[in-house]
């Protein structure tokens, strides 16, 4: 075959593959716009043998700078102003044996198997950290703070009503 006659034959290949080619380009310029996430939001939950049995929480904070560390004891469920800081430490709930389940935070038993402290930090009335201190993993989600550093260090249950048995 002569070139003449396979020049029809070129062109119609370099047309149909230039066509098939503009349709992956327009295919790739479509934007199809995606669902915004969904975040869970966390849930707490205080087990019945647990509710009212821990009355309070001790915090330790450190001054870096200073080199000095002191013990706060606060009540579950209350607010506390650290001494010469604009610092303010809500504890908003205290779980003996901390255990996840996906967005669930409970605690698997009244025993101290997991000491966790829930507790929301505020610098100058600005929540600056949301979250948990726990007792047996200090390390573990711990607020960085370019001074301050906290940890729980122990936590005092509800002192039980004594019955007195008469005869």
């Amino acid at each position: 075959m002569s070139w003449f006659l396979r020049l029809p034959v070129i062109v119609l290949v370099t047309l149909l593959s230039g066509a098939v080619g503009c349709d992956r380009r327009e295919e790739q310029a479509v934007v199809k716009p995606t669902a915004p996430v969904q975040r869970k939001l966390t849930e707490v939950v205080i087990p019945e043998e647990v509710k009212g049995q821990w009355k309070s929480v001790r915090i330790a904070i450190t001054d870096q700078d200073a080199g000095e560390r002191d013990i706060y004891t606060v009540e579950i469920g209350s607010t506390f102003t650290v001494e010469n800081t604009q610092l303010t430490i809500d504890v908003l709930n205290f779980l003996p044996a901390f255990v996840m389940d996906g967005t669930r935070m409970t605690s698997a038993s009244n025993k101290t198997s997991n000491p966790a402290a829930q507790i929301v930090i505020r610098e100058e009335g600005e929540e600056v950290f949301r979250g948990w201190l726990f007792s047996l993993y200090p390390g573990v989600h711990s607020f960085k703070h370019s001074r301050y550093s906290f940890a729980l260090v122990d936590f005092i249950p509800t002192e039980k009503k004594r019955v007195d048995k008469k005869s």
